[in-house]
């Protein structure tokens, strides 16, 4: 047998190695990825997931309306600005058309439009204005303020990982609650609700 004959496997073994290696971060990364996807859809602790935001005023805003929606007497639904959030608790919801588990979560958003306490935010993001318009027309629309995040700037200043998320805004504008991924029957009525009451009722604790 050749020197070289006898080199071949180990060369072979060897870079198989360095395969593995360069791949393993990725690996990783996936495996997380797969974790975090499913916290996600099945309403997992947001509180394992801290925000820096918690406790803080909301980031300034200024978004477009979402042209073409209007209320029930006609008059187009305006967009999202830091005065909107001012004033009264806010439950700021970042949607789209294309986000299937927006549309699940869609019912307890619709249940928290109800509230004459509260104001429902809407921010659109990265959608086309025709599919978001549809959307709120087949499963109702909760929204009384809609801004429109074509770009995505405004949901990295919320530090918004993916959508659905929804956030408690208090009436000083302090961001009190943040629900990463779908709202579920067991986090809407053990989580989001209790920080909503106390949002309402002014209380941070």
């Amino acid at each position: 047998m050749s020197e070289s004959e006898t080199e071949a496997p180990s060369m072979q073994a060897l870079s198989g190695r360095r395969w593995f290696v360069a791949a393993l971060p990725l690996l990783i990364f996936l495996a997380l990825a797969a974790i975090f996807l499913k916290q996600l859809l099945e309403g997992g602790d947001t509180r394992e997931i801290p925000s820096v935001l918690i406790g803080k005023p909301a980031p300034e805003i200024s978004l477009p309306e979402l042209a073409g929606l209007k209320n029930s007497d006609g008059q187009p639904i305006p967009g999202i600005s830091t005065e909107s959030l001012a004033g009264k608790v806010s439950v700021v919801n970042i949607w789209a058309s294309w986000c299937a588990p927006c549309r699940a979560e869609h019912p307890f958003i619709m249940e928290l439009a109800r509230d004459d306490r509260i104001q429902v935010v809407g921010l659109n993001y990265k959608d086309q204005n025709a599919n978001a318009l549809r959307f709120l027309a087949q499963l109702g629309n909760p929204f009384s303020v809609v801004g429109v995040d074509q770009r995505g700037s405004a949901a990295i200043d919320w530090g918004v990982y993916g959508i659905p998320e929804t956030f408690i805004v208090d009436a000083e504008g302090i961001i009190r609650f943040k629900q990463i991924g779908p709202l579920s029957a067991k986090s809407y009525q053990e989580k989001f609700l209790p920080a909503l009451e106390k949002a309402i009722a002014g209380t941070s604790g």
